[in-house]
């Protein structure tokens, strides 16, 4: 890897803690389990639905076992708004019922265990380690996908081989808030039809490969 290319993106990453120092997981949770769920949950859905959906269905089902063991129409329903709402209730039910069988409900603080449960990817996996157990990981989002393209940190298209890349580029210890902060800045700069780059705080320092017209 050549040295310019590691210096530039430690450039980006102290650009993006200044733009956004106090970024964080825009889901809301007060422990793993929660998170887990939520995550699953947000899957082509806004974190803001997903929120608004937690809010009651955390007061009902407020442990793995109790989700394992309610009905799976009844859960259907209670999470209906996020969309994709049976292949969810059936993931997240059979995600349950593992976390009670095979880990005395607790979630696991680890990629392999994490992953072996329905509904749950590396990228998944990545947001529960980082943000509940200080594990460092980069979670590919679409914004992170999009932005690390157009920034040129990841000439792969594949979620597993942008994942690769960043790790390889960002420090480990500013992995989680790295991602964090590119994906508010995804939000509220650089949209994937029509990103604000005449605004943009990173405009000098991006190629903007992959903007109509640019790069």
């Amino acid at each position: 890897m050549a040295k310019a290319e590691k210096q530039r993106a430690l450039e980006i990453v102290r650009l993006l803690a200044d733009l956004y120092p106090d970024a964080k997981c825009a889901l809301r949770h007060r422990n793993p389990f929660q998170l887990l769920i939520a995550t699953i949950l947000s899957a082509q859905c806004t974190d803001a639905r997903v929120n608004e959906v937690t809010r009651t269905l955390f007061k009902k089902y407020p442990d793995p076992g109790s989700l394992a063991e309610a009905s799976l129409e009844e859960i259907e329903e209670d999470i209906r708004p996020t969309g994709f709402f049976r292949n969810k209730a059936k993931n997240i039910q059979a995600c349950c019922r593992a976390l009670v069988e095979g880990h005395r409900g607790s979630v696991p603080a680890g990629m392999e265990e994490l992953t072996r449960l329905a509904g749950v990817g590396r990228k998944t996996a990545n947001v529960i380690l980082g943000n509940c157990f200080g594990i460092p990981g980069i979670v590919v989002d679409t914004h992170v996908q999009r932005l690390s393209q157009r920034l040129a940190l990841t000439r792969n298209t594949t979620p597993e081989k942008i994942e690769m890349d960043l790790t390889a580029l960002i420090p480990a210890e500013e992995q989680v808030n790295f991602c964090h902060r590119m994906i508010e800045h995804g939000r509220q700069v650089c949209a994937a039809r029509k990103p604000l780059c005449s605004i943009c705080g990173l405009e000098r320092v991006c190629p903007q490969k992959g903007v109509k017209g640019k790069g």
